[in-house]
């Protein structure tokens, strides 16, 4: 692999950016030298003029082939009302909709709705239709969808488990048409300075990032998740947790072991301590023994769990299962728990204690400030509570979850430190994290742009130690390198 010399960087550390620039040098895909006016003979020479070089950005939780997808289905996330999708609908099928294909929507949030949705409100004759909530935990269907399915009347309204296959089934494509789709939000995750995402897409992730790799995709490093129905086939491979997966020379590894122990706010299925206003606890995906018997055979396989935790009640059982589990700290990958959005005081040092990571979502927070507000009255000032969980000494990995937050690393950091957005109000700025924590949190485990370390980088227009918090949600984004390559937005 031949060299490349970035000439006139100036280097953007956690703290602080340096004054003077640096040329740095790369070389078989790590970075080689770091320095003033540096001797390169027979490397690429890539004028930079001054511009900002820092450690590329990682999303710590994606669903990339939904997240390709969603760019060609209908956005209600506006919507307030159920009829207001409704009429969202019909404008859609009004504009010219073919019969002969499924409506499939997104990205719609009704705990605060003031009237209940029903499957008359989306009958459009022939027209199927799909919606799938903003939390990917729903979906909302109308009856000639269901008839198209082959399925009963009843399934118009799915949570969990049971929407999750429909999403499946609704999102099913042949490869090559996902993999166009994905190598399209590679760019455009590329163009906002990502070089590296944790994939835990709900279908075979391991086998689709070897088959897009080895076709020639490059724009980032990928952690591809593998789930229960995956386990035997993975297991047969004879992969592991860190293990480069065949055929693409290291850019993709196996990453975590996805297991459940409840669902979502909106959908009001997280698992909590206390009741939801109109009654319930939400709803636990496994018993103790069972998370804990599920968690054991995925580390018999050499697999880590990651854990999706979102009510208290939930990351109590987490944490409580890693405790029984007593991952190694020899292991490849740290144990993670998922979004950790509402946790019981007693359980912040837990994390540390247990090192345990905690994998969250700062755009998650602005989304559903008003929803807590109302269903978790009283106790949002333990919601999403990240500087809690940082001066508690746990490890936090930032991450969007998209489709249900953008792929853009900078609004997953600007929601961390400033805790807003659209202008209104901080919600609990207590909870925000300094900068520096968020780019620690930001940048896949690396500490800086070092002689020795991955030439993953990020090429930026402006400082981010030096624009209004606010601004970084914009910040202009020049290029990323990869693996030493460079990739330009």
């Amino acid at each position: 692999m031949a060299a490349t010399l970035l000439r006139g960087v100036r280097l953007v550390g956690a703290e602080s950016t340096a004054a003077a620039p640096v040329d740095v040098l790369l070389r078989e895909g790590r970075i080689a030298g770091v320095g003033p006016a540096l001797a390169a003979p027979g490397a690429e020479r890539v004028e930079l003029d001054g511009r900002y070089l820092m450690p590329g950005m990682w999303d710590g939780h994606v669903h990339m082939g939904q997240w390709a997808a969603v760019s060609r289905r209908l956005d209600l996330s506006a919507a307030r009302s159920a009829a207001e999708v409704a009429t969202l609908v019909r404008a859609r099928v009004d504009a010219g909709w073919d019969a002969g294909e499924i409506l499939l929507g997104y990205g719609f949030r009704d705990a605060l709705w003031p009237d209940a949705p029903n499957p008359e409100l989306l009958e459009l004759g022939e027209v199927s239709v799909a919606l799938v909530s903003g939390d990917v935990h729903t979906v909302w269907s109308n009856a000639a969808l269901l008839r198209r399915l082959g399925m009963p009347a009843g399934a118009w309204w799915l949570n969990e488990q049971a929407a999750f296959d429909l999403n499946v089934r609704l999102s099913a494509a042949d490869d090559a048409t996902v993999d166009r789709w994905v190598a399209d939000a590679v760019r455009a995750a590329s163009a906002r300075g990502v070089t590296g995402v944790v994939d835990l897409e709900m279908s075979d992730a391991v086998a689709s990032w070897g088959r897009r790799i080895a076709a020639g995709s490059r724009g980032l490093r990928v952690r591809a998740g593998v789930y229960p129905v995956d386990l035997d086939v993975v297991r047969a491979r004879g992969l592991r947790s860190g293990d480069a997966i065949p055929g693409t020379g290291g850019l993709a590894t196996v990453g975590w072991f996805k297991l459940f122990t409840d669902g979502a706010l909106n959908s009001r299925t997280a698992w909590c301590a206390d009741e939801y206003p109109g009654g319930g606890h939400g709803l636990a995906s496994y018993t103790d023994a069972e998370l804990v018997s599920a968690g054991r055979e995925a580390l018999a396989a050499g697999l880590v769990p990651t854990i999706h935790a979102i009510g208290d009640r939930a990351v109590t059982q987490a944490l409580d299962a890693f405790s029984a589990l007593a991952v190694p700290a020899s292991a490849s990958l740290p144990p993670r728990i998922e979004h950790a959005q509402l946790v019981l005081p007693e359980d912040v040092p837990r994390f540390a204690a247990l090192g345990v990571h905690a994998s969250v979502q700062p755009e998650h927070a602005m989304d559903d400030r008003d929803v807590a507000d109302h269903h978790w009255a009283g106790r949002t000032y333990r919601a999403f509570a990240y500087r809690a969980l940082l001066d508690a000494g746990a490890v936090l990995e930032l991450g969007s979850d998209a489709p249900v937050a953008p792929l853009d690393p900078w609004a997953t950091l600007a929601a961390a430190v400033t805790r807003s957005r659209g202008g209104r109000d901080q919600w609990h700025p207590e909870q925000s994290l300094p900068l520096a924590d968020a780019l620690r949190a930001s940048w896949g485990g690396v500490a800086g742009v070092e002689v020795g370390g991955p030439a993953d980088l990020a090429i930026l227009d402006a400082d981010p130690h030096a624009v209004e918090p606010d601004a970084l949600r914009t910040m202009p984004v020049h290029g990323t390198v990869v693996a030493g390559s460079l990739h330009r937005a």
